[in-house]
């Protein structure tokens, strides 16, 4: 959900699911799943275990998107 400038509109909402977070920056879920164990992030987990991430976390996946993507860098 970028716009042209490659920016992305997030919903006003304290806790997204793997799912919307995966659509927001561009990605599979298995691949946040995979950034989340090699950068060391801890989602917050709701009372049935489901990852529920900030704001936060989705600027520093699409951080680490934008070096892996865009600027070269390797795991």
């Amino acid at each position: 959900m970028a716009d042209s400038q490659g920016e992305v509109n997030l919903p006003d909402k304290l806790y997204f699911r793997i799912g919307e977070v995966a659509e927001l920056v561009g990605v599979e879920p298995h691949v946040l799943r995979y950034w989340e164990t090699e950068f060391r992030m801890r989602p917050h987990r709701s009372s049935s275990g489901q990852r529920l991430y900030r704001k936060k976390d989705i600027g520093r996946f699409l951080r680490v998107k934008k070096l892996l993507h865009t600027e070269g860098f390797t795991i």
